[in-house]
């Protein structure tokens, strides 16, 4: 089976807008998930004249094998464990707690590089459109959703360009809707979806938050 590839983040981005645009939002807030979800966040963002914000997770890596998600945390001390690849890899409570600790301080400086001491917006008023590059195991996501909904937006839609059959199936039982250009079933990765998937830097998220914030308040 053939399956769109994006030239990079931005891309993927602008690719989105059309079918967000299709949900007809009331008021949307589009928050991206850091550091790689950001890029697709503000195309979306600007597309919409909405407001762009972030919400920061953090993936736990399995033991030797840290790009295998056994989990994530998020913002408001959030915790998401996929326990069938837990149990899979034999992996026990004291490493999972040190992998916590660890991810929890980078958390931390995450919020404050990206945040600094501005509050979350006040979600309930809004309709928040979650953004990511993709979805493997899908228990970022699933962080992310349980972190924006303690703060009872008026809806929740995930949207992403691609993921897996299960990731999308797991993240789409907990949310109004979910928007994925592409799941092939020989999903292997995310990065095999993008010409160009060089990691995002702090500074780009950054830029990118200070850019959009300073084109929706000129408009």
């Amino acid at each position: 089976m053939m399956y769109k590839v994006f030239e990079d983040r931005h891309d993927a981005g602008r690719a989105l807008v059309p079918e967000i645009q299709r949900c007809d939002l009331k008021n949307p807030i589009i928050l991206g998930l850091p550091r790689g979800g950001v890029p697709l966040a503000y195309e979306v963002a600007i597309a919409l004249n909405a407001p762009l914000d972030t919400i920061v997770v953090r993936k736990l890596g399995a033991p030797f094998q840290p790009e295998l998600a056994i989990g994530a945390i998020a913002s408001g001390d959030v915790h998401v464990l996929n326990e069938a690849v837990v149990r899979s890899l034999a992996i026990d409570e004291a490493s999972i707690a040190e992998i916590v600790a660890r991810e929890s301080a980078e958390l931390k400086r995450c919020e404050q590089q990206y945040r600094g001491d501005r509050p979350y917006p006040d979600l309930s008023q809004y309709d928040v459109v979650l953004v990511d590059d993709g979805l493997a195991t899908g228990a970022t996501m699933r962080a992310a959703v349980q972190a924006v909904q303690s703060m009872s937006p008026s809806t929740t839609t995930v949207a992403v360009p691609t993921g897996s059959e299960s990731a999308v199936r797991k993240v789409t039982a907990l949310v109004d809707r979910v928007i994925c250009l592409e799941s092939p079933a020989e999903f292997s990765a995310v990065g095999q979806f993008y010409h160009d998937f060089s990691q995002t830097t702090d500074e780009e998220v950054r830029e990118l938050l200070e850019r959009a914030q300073k084109i929706h308040v000129d408009k």
